[in-house]
């Protein structure tokens, strides 16, 4: 994907951010030192061991390991990809993301953008649900449902009329091949067996799905008579994938002031239904369960998730995903909750029948996560038996352990107790060492990577690394990345840590690059210098050493040329007059 943008806009925009500011909006920040901590908001943990270098403009995590630059950050925090990431900052700064000609791979230049066609689509519908000959009929049936036009607008609801190629007509002249291949793979329209092109979305109420930047990236078509399937949603397509997409979302986030809660309701039409009664923080998967990327997502946004569902066996069945997909995201600060309907009844019929006071009420009486973890495990194993307790008691304790908060853990575990029978200490100690957390393996320090390290923390250190291009031919592992690095700070001796891990994004480089970057030395700033001059000397008399074994090799075998039996006694007298630099 980097390839996409231009290497010197990514840089430039790395050299524009101060991830310490990035951070601190959204991780409060204090100062430690040279650097600043905070608790880690990638796992729950109670004292400070996320740390941000100003210097570096890197950030790391002594406790779960995360770390990187601030475009790393805001894919991990904000959970976007590579390009959004680069996206979102851009718009920070106000720059416009350039792109380079031919770079997207397997597309012809001559495409629109993916998002303009999109939007384009979703124009379309809205206008035909106010221009189209069947608009009357469909405005009777919005008006059926107790839909205004204001919540029209509010979540750019359209209709998708009856007809073969309608949105295709609209949007692709006959002899664009590029463009219809476009709109096949955005998933618009489809083609049948004989190549024949058509709308995939005929004679329904459009609901354009938004990403978190209010980009329309798919579609829900509800039917509007008895047809079947009664709601279609677009198939993931390169810009819609399901499993971490929540309709509503980005309209939840519209909203003035901090997002207190959200609701987790099962349908799109449930979601306007609740916006049309002035309930706003409602959204809805598409088209799958409850996801566990879903509940990172909610809980980035707010610290309360309540999950609504039909009280029937399907709709508890599926709260009892929701809850397993949330156990990993369960840190300290955050609450889930559960709504069980009235049979017969979802979000939309019920608050047009009892109105927005009672449907809050509902809300605020849900039930917490402990008190239904335990209802629906005593259905499923019979804890009057010793049979039943022993397979509760695993059960529990394996789910249990997922959660990184130490206050549910410990909750639950004596809920469990209680509910055992037996003392809270055996119980807590089984979940405990369920869930001892496995930490990191420490990285061995080599030579290679004490080099690797010192110069990727410190890029100035280039001034003082000797010219040695003859180790490019040693057999020495990670050499290579070595001398790439002080050839890329030659030609660019401004690049920062964060700017020159960014340039080995898409390599395998880069994981050892990010763990270098995060490596604490613990080596006075005054004997930098040395300390990594040294570090290099022994790289080459690593060199050195194989490159003699080499000709002793070939003297053996009576191989060596002049020029070699020279070489070999100048590393003799090079090697007997060093004294040793660095152990291994």
């Amino acid at each position: 994907m980097a390839g996409q943008i231009p290497r010197q806009f990514i840089d430039e925009l790395l050299a524009r951010t101060d991830i310490v500011e990035l951070i601190d909006q959204r991780v409060p920040l204090k100062k430690a030192g040279r650097n600043y901590a905070a608790c880690c908001p990638f796992h729950s943990e109670k004292s400070p061991s996320f740390t941000v270098s100003p210097d570096k403009q890197f950030y790391h995590c002594f406790g779960c390991g995360a770390h990187g630059n601030a475009i790393s950050f805001m894919m991990e925090f904000e959970q976007l990809e590579f390009v959004e990431a680069i996206e979102e900052l851009a718009q920070q700064h106000h720059l416009e993301v350039p792109r380079e000609q031919g770079a997207v791979k397997n597309r012809p230049a001559a495409q629109a953008d993916d998002y303009h066609l999109m939007q384009q689509a979703a124009g379309f519908y809205q206008q035909q649900l106010q221009s189209h000959p069947n608009a009357a009929m469909v405005q009777q049936y919005v008006a059926k449902r107790g839909l205004s036009a204001k919540t029209l607008a509010d979540f750019a609801i359209g209709y998708a009329p009856d007809g073969w190629d309608n949105l295709l007509k609209h949007l692709s002249p006959a002899n664009h091949k590029a463009l219809r291949d476009q709109l096949f793979e955005l998933r618009l329209i489809n083609r049948n067996d004989n190549g024949r092109e058509y709308d995939f979305f005929r004679e329904r109420l459009m609901f354009p799905i938004r990403d978190k930047r209010g980009r329309v990236i798919a579609f829900g078509g509800r039917v509007l008579g008895d047809g079947t399937p009664k709601y279609l949603n677009s198939p993931e397509s390169r810009l819609f994938h399901k499993g971490r997409e929540l309709y509503g979302l980005y309209e939840v986030r519209q909203q003035p002031g901090h997002v207190e809660q959200i609701l987790v309701v099962e349908g799109y039409m449930d979601v306007v239904a609740l916006a049309e009664h002035d309930i706003r923080f409602a959204v809805a998967c598409l088209g799958t369960a409850t996801t566990s990327d879903h509940m990172h997502t909610l809980f980035r946004y707010t610290p309360k998730v309540v999950c609504c569902y039909d009280g029937d066996r399907a709709g508890r069945d599926a709260a009892w995903r929701a809850l397993q997909s949330a156990l990993p995201q369960l840190k300290d600060g955050v609450e889930l909750n559960f709504v069980f309907l009235p049979d017969g009844e979802d979000p939309d019929s019920l608050v047009q029948k009892e109105g927005k006071d009672a449907f809050l009420q509902r809300i605020a009486n849900a039930m917490p996560l402990n008190q239904y973890f335990f209802e629906h495990l005593v259905q499923e194993f019979d804890p009057a038996t010793d049979a039943g307790k022993s397979a509760l008691s695993v059960k529990a304790a394996e789910l249990i352990k997922q959660i990184p908060s130490e206050f549910y853990r410990d909750s639950l575990s004596d809920k469990l107790a209680n509910l055992l029978g037996k003392p809270r200490e055996r119980t807590k100690a089984a979940v405990q060492r369920a869930s001892s957390r496995v930490k990191p393996a420490a990285m061995k320090i080599t030579p290679m990577r004490r080099a690797i390290g010192l110069l990727l923390q410190y890029p100035n250190l280039a001034n003082v690394m000797p010219d040695a291009p003859e180790l490019g031919a040693a057999n020495i592992p990670g050499i290579g990345l070595l001398l790439a690095l002080q050839q890329r700070l030659q030609q660019q001796p401004d690049l920062t840590t964060a700017q020159l891990i960014e340039q080995w994004r898409d390599l395998p480089e880069h994981s050892i690059l990010m763990t270098l970057a995060a490596w604490d030395h613990q080596i006075e700033p005054e004997q930098l210098s040395q300390e990594f001059v040294d570090t290099f000397h022994s790289i080459e008399d690593q060199y050195l050493q194989q490159r003699l074994e080499a000709l002793e090799r070939k003297d053996k075998l009576q191989q060596l040329s002049k020029a070699e039996w020279h070489e070999y006694k100048l590393l003799l007298q090079a090697l007997k007059s060093k004294k040793p630099k660095l152990a291994n």
